[in-house]
């Protein structure tokens, strides 16, 4: 690893957070300790704003926060940067194509409130089941779903068992729409989420962009994450570093490897950084 860093963009779920969903003190602290030191921290993650808003705030300090795997940017305050809207024809042609998947299609919104998430049929996977227990006040039920379209959704996304989601991922592909398609997998969960972004939206990009605007250079940058969906920011970063949690697939990339999301493998990075 090389100096120097200026700025560190570190993904959410399986990555900052431990299994039961926590910051842990380690991961808070080491955190804290580089932002004192004047690095400047940025959470990446496939959450909407307002889903990851409270762990940006567990922080301590304001940060930058790219969510909906780079379809909006807004500093934890609710100052908006950047948002890259899928557009509403685009999501009715899917909403018609994918009609087999419509159980466990999702639209999300950047609005604040009820119609933020809205869907059209109770999604029974046991954990989207849990994550809109912790949604239910955001979440609307619209039907047919293509009625909720009367202005561009950030996203529109596919949840359920990894096979199924397999095959909705191949007829997505199939038709070739103009659009990314990012999948974030826990294969221990049986649970796979597609996300359904404009086309050239990603991590990735949301993180060049910000990087540009903060006059950071990609060689000053460190990326940290766990899955799929934070691969084209890996790439982008000038240290990527990946979870021990991580599938043995993206171990093989020639990133850093740190300690799993049990362990802090983020504050096991950080602290790295910050010794040299």
């Amino acid at each position: 690893m090389t100096l120097p860093v200026r700025l560190i963009a570190i993904d959410i779920d399986g990555t900052l957070l431990d299994p039961t969903f926590q910051v842990s003190s380690a991961n808070l602290a080491a955190l804290q300790r580089a932002h004192r030191a004047g690095l400047e921290i940025v959470l990446v993650t496939g959450r909407r704003h307002t889903f990851a808003l409270p762990v940006a705030e567990a922080l301590g300090f304001e940060v930058a926060l790219i969510s909906s795997n780079g379809a909006v940017t807004k500093s934890s305050s609710g100052a908006l940067f950047h948002r890259d809207l899928l557009p509403a024809a685009t999501a009715r042609q899917i909403c018609g194509y994918m009609r087999e998947y419509r159980d466990c299609l999702v639209l999300t919104f950047d609005i604040t409130g009820k119609g933020e998430v809205v869907l059209e049929q109770t999604v029974t996977h046991p954990s989207i089941q849990r994550w809109m227990e912790k949604n239910a006040e955001f979440i609307e039920r619209v039907v047919p779903i293509e009625r909720a379209l009367t202005s561009d959704p950030v996203q529109a996304m596919f949840c359920g068992g990894v096979e199924r989601m397999r095959r909705a991922e191949e007829k997505m592909l199939e038709a070739a729409f103009p659009v990314t398609l990012l999948k974030t997998q826990y294969v221990a969960r049986d649970l796979c989420i597609l996300d359904v972004l404009n086309a050239g939206c990603s991590k990735g990009h949301a993180l060049e962009r910000w990087a540009r605007h903060r006059g950071v250079e990609r060689e000053q940058v460190m990326a940290i994450g766990d899955n799929y969906n934070d691969v084209e920011m890996l790439e982008f970063a000038g240290i990527p570093v990946i979870m021990g949690n991580a599938s043995d697939d993206l171990k093989q990339n020639g990133w850093h490897v740190t300690l799993a999301n049990d362990q802090s493998g983020v504050a096991a990075a950080v602290e790295q950084i910050l010794r040299i």
